[in-house]
């Protein structure tokens, strides 16, 4: 580096502001040491430029101009689009003059993501180039790993806006020195925004149905024990996680000898098909929010020896059905619903599926390894299920010499046809799965680089997994399952009260409360909306329009002091709450002032406060359900005495 262009002072000062934003970053940067390969000198216009030195190359690449970065760097934002995206991915940092410029033409909340894995390079353009504003803002995140765990970390914060719009920008120059690890991490962000799409999809398609089945299970929420008792209960002894893959025909036999050595925890697809197979599953976990789900237990005669562990959410048709140990998870629309000192009880981290569940449940009970088994997450052999789980005993009715069973596992893949992707299997050959897979992988992969413990994955076909340890279930069997799990571990179950129905009549009154709380809340808002659109009227008379704003002023502290309703609200219209975010962002990046801003503000929350009160009229019934279930349960505890 030539230290003609770099200075101490400037050094300091963008470090002391990434520090703020960035403290990992900032110290990896501060303790770069200088190979050579970086090269800083003055162009012809004086600003700073570099040249990198390239193994292979003959000569050093230059990521700017050597005669005016700094028009080049003004040219370079000014060829972005900025159009309605908020987050914009550049492929290299460079000194930052395309950077510092491209981030002066955002507005609002927009950011950048720079994928840059040369540290050297940095401290260097932290030395050379004024990036105090771009670095305290915030809104420059800083990639130089393609670690996933990491990446997702530093992402997370702002995935909604991201949602919003992202557009990959490429700096030319960068990539002729690191084009593999841009393309790298264009990929990487590129598949963890899939992930998160798909989560904020589902999250506001199934709100309303999550929070009834939630407020349902709150006679079993109350009544059942949490899952406190099983914190480190199994610590240091293996897990199992059965999954429904089609791997699972491969080894599923062999669970049979591995009862008692390991703690075998499965999803809800597979808990008849073990019991059919003569194997008792210690755990089951359940957290679909349809209906159909019922059908994974029915028909079963003994639930004695499986604990069923299940999010709230899980439909209740499923609660209900179970008739053996059962302990629902924390939750927070329940705790809302009957307050924290009923509600309280340990949880674990959400799940994207059942086998998430199963396995932050293995960790929650200290176990280790935990071996995961039927977890293809694609389709191996063409297939989507395992042969005999509950799904095909669904499809059963509809077979005949022109339907068979294969042909309902293809349809079962090709529906998902536009959505399709090639990866590559344990064995390193190509696999289909889909983007629904997919993302359930990004999750796994994330969870799996940060689990202290081993993990195995015995599924032996499938999706190969970073951060796992692949081998068959034989060799696990060998290695970690030789001696028996004490019966001790298992005495809880003989212990604890499985319908303490002590709770029920409080928990009644708290939901009669919200009742109360909600239909004071809804004449509020019906009140708002009307001044809200009268505002809308009065824009060009500001005395008057002052005038009721001081009205709807007083109404807004009204709804701010009722927290509690409006998050149960918020709960149930996640769709409401999506829109308004979106209106914000979107009225910041339009730039418009006066009337026309002071219109759109209106036209916003006219639109959100409706949409509040479609919200508080569908939690009116989901309440008045809710209200029905507990007197159901007081009755049957009635009947019982």
């Amino acid at each position: 580096m030539s230290e003609s262009v770099i200075t101490d002072d400037l050094y300091a000062r963008n470090m002391a502001a990434l520090f703020r934003t960035d403290g990992y970053l900032a110290q990896r940067i501060d303790e770069a040491i200088d190979d050579g390969s970086v090269i800083v000198e003055a162009s012809r216009k004086g600003a700073p430029c570099v040249a990198v030195r390239v193994a292979g190359a003959d000569r050093p690449v230059y990521l700017h101009s050597r005669v005016d970065p700094l028009d080049e760097a003004e040219r370079f934002a000014a060829s972005v689009e900025l159009g309605d995206d908020f987050c914009f991915i550049v492929g290299g940092f460079g000194l930052g003059h395309h950077i510092k410029a491209l981030f002066n033409r955002l507005k609002g909340e927009s950011f950048l993501i720079v994928t840059e894995p040369n540290l050297v390079l940095l401290k260097a353009a932290l030395g050379a180039v004024d990036l105090v504003d771009v670095l305290a803002s915030g809104r420059c995140i800083i990639l130089t790993s393609d670690d996933k765990a990491q990446m997702q970390t530093r992402l997370e914060p702002r995935n909604t806006l991201m949602m919003l719009g992202a557009k990959f920008v490429s700096h030319p120059a960068s990539e002729r020195v690191a084009g593999e690890f841009h393309a790298t991490m264009r990929k990487r962000i590129a598949d963890h925004m899939t992930y998160w799409r798909m989560t904020l999809v589902t999250l506001v398609a199934n709100s309303r149905i999550t929070c009834r089945n939630v407020a349902n299970n709150l006679p079993r929420y109350l009544s059942t024990p949490p899952i406190n008792i099983l914190h480190d209960r199994f610590k240091g002894y293996p897990a199992i996680v059965v999954s429904a893959g089609p791997s699972l025909r491969r080894n599923i036999d062999q669970l049979a000898q591995l009862k008692g050595k390991a703690v075998i925890i499965c999803v809800q697809t597979t808990f008849k098909t073990l019991l059919d197979r003569g194997i008792t599953p210690d755990f089951v976990t359940s957290l679909d929010y349809h209906e159909m789900s019922r059908r994974f237990f029915e028909n079963v005669k003994d639930f004695s020896g499986t604990h069923l562990v299940a999010e709230p959410k899980a439909t209740w048709h499923v609660i209900d059905a179970y008739r053996g140990p059962v302990s629902l998870l924390s939750n927070d629309f329940a705790r809302l619903l009957v307050g924290d000192e009923l509600g309280a009880r340990a949880g674990l981290k959400a799940g994207a599926t059942v086998a998430h569940l199963a396995f932050y449940l293995a960790l929650f009970m200290g176990c280790e390894p935990v071996v995961l088994v039927g977890q293809d997450l694609g389709y191996t052999d063409h297939v989507y299920y395992t042969p005999g789980t509950a799904m095909h005993e669904m499809w059963r009715p509809e077979l005949n010499r022109f339907c068979t069973m294969e042909m309902k596992e293809w349809e079962r893949i090709v529906r998902a046809r536009k959505i399709l992707m090639k990866v590559k299997d344990i064995h390193g050959r190509n696999i289909y799965t889909d983007e629904q897979l997919f993302t359930y992988l990004q999750q796994f992969e994330g969870d799996f680089a940060a689990v202290p413990g081993r993990v195995i994955d015995a599924t032996e076909g499938g999706v190969r997994k970073s951060n796992t340890q692949v081998c068959t279930l034989a060799e696990v069997a060998q290695r970690y399952c030789r001696e028996p799990i004490p019966h001790d571990r298992f005495a809880y179950r003989d212990e604890l009260n499985w319908n303490d129905v002590s709770r029920l009549e409080r928990g009644r009154d708290e939901v009669k409360k919200r009742v109360e709380d909600l239909e004071r809340m809804t004449t509020t808002c019906r009140r708002l909306t009307e001044l809200l659109k009268e505002l809308t009227g009065l824009l060009d008379d500001p005395a008057k329009f002052n005038r009721r704003l001081k009205e709807v002023d007083r109404l807004r502290a009204e709804v701010r002091q009722q927290e509690r309703t409006y998050q149960m609200i918020s709960a149930v219209a996640q769709l409401a709450e999506l829109q308004r975010y979106s209106a914000d962002r979107r009225l910041e990046l339009a730039g418009v002032e006066g009337k026309e801003r002071a219109r759109g503000q209106l036209q916003r929350d006219i639109r959100f406060v409706e949409a509040v009160i479609e919200g508080a009229e569908v939690l009116r019934e989901i309440l008045d359900e809710c209200l029905g279930r507990f007197d159901m349960a007081m009755a049957a505890t009635q009947s019982e005495k």
